[in-house]
């Protein structure tokens, strides 16, 4: 067993990121990266009242270093040629080796990267693998609070903050895709009912499966509203009733969906370790048409879904506030003084960003 060693990184290292991270460490066996061989057919097994097992503790480590949006250099092509492929093998396992072997550093989830995919975008659909183009009604709701801690501010309240930063939810697609720790997700199943939990921000989705119908329109959840159907031994779920305070970017940042986003999920058991996980967007009040986002799920041994105390330790809202404040009165001071600057934004991705002053109003 190997355990991560985390350090405090930039001035919002949360509470949240030092509990998950630092436990999530029980590690599998270092995986020798090989080219995967021709894929068999699997035969999914069965719950006892006859539905496929999709059960298990899973993560999207996987597919780090998938690009969210296929690079121009490939040229529409979905997946790797062999050159390309031999090269992210090599890649995967130099990103595994540092990751197992870190020491007095932020060890991350890489070490799980078990297994190499020639996918060349986590999009699919459109087939060129980028993302549509946004509305001009969404696009007049772009702010700065899309990016919470992420972006700039400025952060004058609460609301001015992601459901991420305030322990809430990263949403649906934001708790599924791989970011740098806490990608577990936990699916139990019972006569009618798929249950997943998520590693970060400890979400729970109770997804039926017995035929009931959807929630009434006036009922909207965070997570929203999901019903599911088996179509041979995938399990498409569709989720309703949505509000519009989350994102389906990376930890759920980014341009806020509408209310009257349809999400459609299909998961696949395609080994014994591994699930094909596939989300569509159908939201034509933010987009101009639907997309497909696809990556693995892996189960590899030893990996178990761990605690996340969030709230307990997180100081990120109270920090930026407080940040905001001492900035307000710097740059009060700083005008007495005849110094004319630019304001330095509150931002986990800019903490060290210089501040260019202008001297007595000069240049």
């Amino acid at each position: 067993m190997k355990n991560r060693l985390p350090v405090l990184a930039g001035v919002f290292a949360t509470g949240c990121l030092l509990a998950s991270a630092a436990l999530h460490a029980q590690s599998a066996p270092a995986p020798t990266a090989k080219a995967a061989a021709p894929a068999k057919p699997y035969t999914a097994s069965k719950m006892p009242w006859g539905d496929p097992d999709i059960s298990g503790v899973w993560t999207s480590d996987a597919a780090i270093g998938i690009p969210m949006q296929r690079p121009d250099q490939f040229g529409g092509r979905a997946e790797l040629n062999e050159e390309e492929y031999a090269a992210k093998l090599k890649r995967d396992a130099q990103t595994r080796e540092r990751a197992e072997n870190a020491i007095g550093s932020f060890r991350n989830d890489n070490a799980w990267l078990v297994k190499s995919f020639r996918q060349t975008s986590l999009i699919i659909d459109p087939p060129d693998g980028k993302m549509p183009a946004v509305t001009p009604e969404a696009d007049k709701r772009r702010a700065t609070r899309d990016q919470g801690t992420f972006g700039g501010g400025p952060f004058d309240k609460t609301e001015d903050f992601t459901m991420y930063d305030r322990c809430i939810t990263r949403g649906i697609v934001g708790s599924v895709l791989p970011v740098v720790y806490g990608n577990g997700n936990r699916i139990i199943q019972a006569p009618g009912q798929v249950v997943i939990s998520y590693e970060m921000v400890h979400d729970t989705r109770v997804i039926y499966t017995d035929g009931r119908p959807h929630l009434g329109k006036g009922v909207r959840q965070l997570l929203g509203d999901s019903r599911g159907h088996w179509e041979g031994n995938t399990l498409v779920v569709e989720t309703t009733n949505l509000t519009d305070k989350t994102s389906i970017g990376l930890n759920g940042n980014g341009l806020r969906h509408s209310e009257d986003m349809v999400m459609t999920e299909r998961f696949t058991r395609v080994g014994a370790d591994e699930i094909r996980y596939e989300i569509t967007i159908n939201d034509p009040k933010t987009y101009v048409k639907p997309f497909t986002i696809s990556l693995p799920l892996m189960s590899p041994p030893g990996y178990q879904l761990l605690p996340y105390e969030c709230h307990e330790g997180d100081y990120a809202v109270k920090n930026a506030l407080s940040a905001e404040r001492a900035e307000d009165r710097a740059l009060e001071e700083d005008a007495k003084k005849g110094i004319i600057r630019a304001r330095k934004p509150v931002t986990q991705d800019n903490v060290n960003a210089p501040v260019t002053a202008r001297p007595n109003g000069g240049e």
